[in-house]
């Protein structure tokens, strides 16, 4: 998996440029940590050192060499150089004398809260109470902003007091959590007496200018919201793109669809209401503030299937056509109706063979591989291509739904691509859940059953094989902004009630959730036209919720 933000930008007085940023390796005492073994399965939180570096395990994986995979979102971080091992660092493209002068843009800002990625400057600081005298960290013990602690060998200072502070080590934990990061600065190897500030930390003094600026930018958020603007007028009316509410971060453009010439291809045109040189101008507004403009597929009447070989080159290349032309930032896969099914006999989702599966899982590998990590992928199913594949799975029932559960195969094998997964929790019936009940849309209870399932991951009906869990920042929850926008509306007061539930464990109502999903990523809904439409009291009161949780 990928950040949502892979490159970082700098505002100055020129614009907007790009910044090769400086990453320094740094040493750590690797004594006790055992070495890499391809045949060996490790689970999530595991350290092993390979060639004379150490490393996490984000997941579990088996035969994933640390070395070849601890980029942005693969299987394993790289936590250090072992002492006496060599340290190397890759020269910034900013000369030295221009970096103290430099602001940190708003798009920059996503980089910090939308990934645990490494994110450094390589200037000095001077540090207070050195030689690791700080106390020992344990979580859920309460930290004011700059304390000291030491973890794993090393020494870190406190740089939010609220998350240093939280009980959540497996996400805050100082160099060993999944987003230590947003919480604590590395200060130093305790077995060296210099002082730095290295990878995955940014100064204080860099964090005052990132509050700053993503208070006016409306980025830098953790938590958020993504909506679909549609280019068509259902009763809700039209809007200019760049009339969009800031509470939006993520804006979903609905919906290329299949042009008819050529199976495969996909075309974009755009209503007559909107001018296309203004649209245009419209997404790069909203890309200098942050947001990221994704292209939607598919939709309600959009059916899209890739049968052949042909059509799946046929809509690479229609979708690259499409991307370049108005630089969106990724595509989202809203197959919905007849796109998606599965030949019988296909009952092993990790190793898919109904064509039309196959094949779109090589286009968006395609299109993942073309365009980089900046590219956005997110995926938009409804329950019955998801969670129902827990009672029933297209490829293993007879006499049923062969489309059922059919998206399952697409998320696994594009995991590491998928940016985030926003199930439809809407015009849906009844699901079971993981507790083996009927769990019905419109409640608080739907959405903290079906979150919870994609959390924990679910055994696929008719097979012996578990679906595995998404990370939470790989899941928003999909709902209708008003009573016209789908059926299953859930009101603002039941929503946060199953968030509270989900993020705090607090207020839950028949459904136990595993644990605290306290980095359960956000909100999708369909739309932004009908949340403008309803005096966006969608966008407005939940953008408000967010914020204000840890």
């Amino acid at each position: 998996m990928r950040k949502f933000l892979s490159t970082v930008y700098l505002s100055t007085a020129a614009g907007i440029c790009l910044l090769a940023l400086s990453f320094e390796s740094y040493a750590i005492s690797c004594v006790g940590i055992p070495q890499w073994n391809n045949t060996s399965s490790y689970g999530g939180g595991s350290q092993v050192q390979e060639a004379g570096k150490a490393y996490k395990a984000n997941w579990w994986s088996q035969g994933k060499n640390p070395a070849n995979y601890s980029g942005q979102w693969q299987e394993w971080t790289l936590i250090g150089v072992c002492d006496g091992a060599s340290s190397s660092s890759i020269n910034s493209t900013v000369p030295s004398s221009s970096r103290s002068s430099i602001i940190l843009s708003s798009s920059s800002l996503s980089s910090v809260r939308f990934s645990s990625s490494i994110l450094s400057s390589s200037s000095s600081s001077s540090v207070n109470g050195g030689n690791c005298a700080s106390p020992q960290y344990v979580a859920g013990t309460t930290y004011t902003l700059g304390q000291l602690v030491k973890n794993m060998g090393n020494e870190y200072r406190c740089t939010v007091a609220g998350w240093c502070s939280s009980s959540a080590d497996w996400a805050y934990a100082p160099g060993a959590g999944a987003h230590w990061q947003m919480a604590w600065e590395l200060v130093r190897s305790c077995a060296t007496a210099s002082s730095s500030v290295l990878p995955g930390s940014i100064s204080s003094s860099s964090r005052s200018s990132v509050s700053s600026t993503s208070s006016s930018a409306g980025t830098g958020r953790y938590r958020i919201i993504s909506g679909y603007w549609h280019n068509f007028n259902n009763g809700s009316g039209v809007i200019p793109l760049d009339q969009v509410s800031d509470a939006f971060d993520a804006i979903n453009i609905s919906f290329a669809e299949p042009t008819g010439r050529a199976p495969g291809e996909i075309g974009f045109a755009l209503d007559a209401a909107f001018d296309p040189v203004a649209f245009k101008a419209a997404i790069k507004a909203k890309q200098a503030a942050g947001k990221k403009i994704i292209i939607s597929i598919g939709g309600a009447n959009g059916q899209v299937q890739l049968s052949t070989a042909a059509a799946r080159a046929n809509f690479v290349n229609s979708m690259k056509a499409i991307i370049d032309e108005y630089g969106f930032d990724g595509l989202d896969v809203d197959f919905e109706g007849h796109s998606l099914f599965l030949n019988s006999g296909d009952n092993d989702f990790r190793n898919p063979t109904t064509p039309v599966i196959v094949n779109l899982i090589g286009a968006l590998k395609d299109l993942t591989s073309h365009y980089g990590d900046k590219f956005v992928l997110t995926m938009a199913p409804e329950t019955f291509f998801v969670q129902l594949g827990y009672s029933f799975y297209g490829g293993t029932c007879i006499s049923c739904d062969t489309r059922a559960g059919a998206y399952l195969p697409v998320i696994y094998a594009l995991r590491d691509q998928l940016d985030w997964l926003q199930v439809q929790n809407y015009n849906s019936g009844a699901i079971t859940g993981t507790d083996n009940k009927f769990h019905t849309m419109g409640g608080a209870d739907f959405h903290i059953a079906l979150v919870d399932m994609l959390l924990t991951g679910f055994k696929v009906a008719g097979t012996n094989l578990t679906f595995p869990a998404l990370r939470q920042d790989q899941v928003l929850i999909g709902l209708p902004a008003n009573v016209n926008a789908g059926g299953g509306f859930t009101s603002v007061a039941d929503v946060q009630i199953a968030l509270n539930c989900l993020v705090k464990a607090q207020g839950c109502t028949t459904y136990q959730p595993a644990q605290a999903w306290t980095n359960l990523r956000g909100l999708m809904t369909w739309s932004v036209n009908w949340d403008k439409f309803n005096n966006s009291e969608f966008s407005t009161r939940h953008r408000q919720y967010l914020d204000q949780l840890p």
